[in-house]
């Protein structure tokens, strides 16, 4: 049997992640309400896999095979499958809404994979219709590019939901690490301190932004603090941190930096909008 997996979502996390199904031969479903969405997404993934021709990683007759994969759609009702990623926003109750209005004309095999960085997956499993169907699966950005896959076992997962979860992982190419749901999961829960070191050093006056970047990828990381939170989204990576703070009963430890809140108000945002911690509207020019 061909596994459909649905994508909701088409923002850069979902259209990277619609990319990988379908290029691991998936029927790939990837869904937005957003028209403007869905054909940036279109455009996005046409120009990641002309850049694999390029490279000569893949035929060109494979790029359309790919593509060809990917069902673009606006109407909530094609997204059916085997498998349904969500990939909205960062909002338990959007994802609990989204995942309950899609069980109405999915059957009870159906898998309902959620690519939440910091909510937890039992707390979102508990309004579902399948509870035991839910589970996290936390991609990386790009997601086409970022080997590790995060997959969360909430209370009430199924062990057999994990597992064919893990296995479709592998068939993506990925490299699946199986954790159960605590804040922050693996990942993000380490990571905070990257981040929130980095941003009080500044705070601090200790080091620039540049000069921090610059020490970290000197001493064997890929991407310095603040490129990384350009790169992700400065609103999303704070969302985490605000998350991660909460859970854990507001630690020191883990509490957001006001350097971030006042990028995310002033709605510097990172890639995305031209502007984080460094300015990337003169890359465009």
């Amino acid at each position: 049997m061909t596994i459909t997996i649905c994508v909701c979502g088409a923002g850069t996390m979902g259209s990277g992640i619609a990319q990988v199904a379908a290029k691991s031969s998936f029927n790939t479903i990837l869904f937005d309400l957003n028209i403007p969405a869905i054909d940036k997404a279109r455009s996005a993934i046409e120009k990641n896999l002309q850049y694999l021709v390029d490279k000569e990683k893949i035929s060109s007759a494979e790029k359309h095979k790919i593509y060809n994969r990917i069902y673009f759609t606006t109407d909530i009702e094609d997204c059916t499958g085997e498998i349904i990623i969500e990939a909205i926003a960062e909002i338990k109750e959007a994802k609990i809404s989204l995942f309950n209005e899609l069980a109405k004309f999915n059957n009870e095999e159906v898998i309902f994979a959620t690519n939440t960085s910091s909510l937890s997956v039992s707390s979102i499993q508990e309004k579902i219709i399948f509870p035991q169907r839910v589970v996290g699966m936390h991609f990386f950005n790009p997601a086409y590019i970022m080997k590790l896959v995060e997959i969360v076992k909430g209370d009430q997962t199924n062990d057999e939901i994990a597992k064919t979860i893990y296995d479709v992982c592998k068939q993506m190419g990925k490299e699946p690490v199986l954790c159960n749901d605590a804040p922050g999961f693996i990942v993000n829960r380490i990571a905070r301190q990257y981040y929130l070191e980095a941003l009080k050093m500044v705070e601090e006056g200790i080091v620039s932004y540049e000069e921090a970047d610059i020490i970290l990828e000197a001493t064997g990381f890929k991407m310095g603090p603040f490129k990384l939170m350009d790169l992700i989204g400065i609103d999303i990576n704070l969302a985490v941190s605000q998350s991660i703070y909460n859970a854990f009963e507001k630690a020191e430890r883990f509490k957001p930096s006001p350097i971030q809140v006042d990028k995310v108000i002033n709605g510097e945002l990172g890639k995305k909008t031209g502007k984080g911690f460094y300015n990337y509207s003169i890359e465009k020019a």
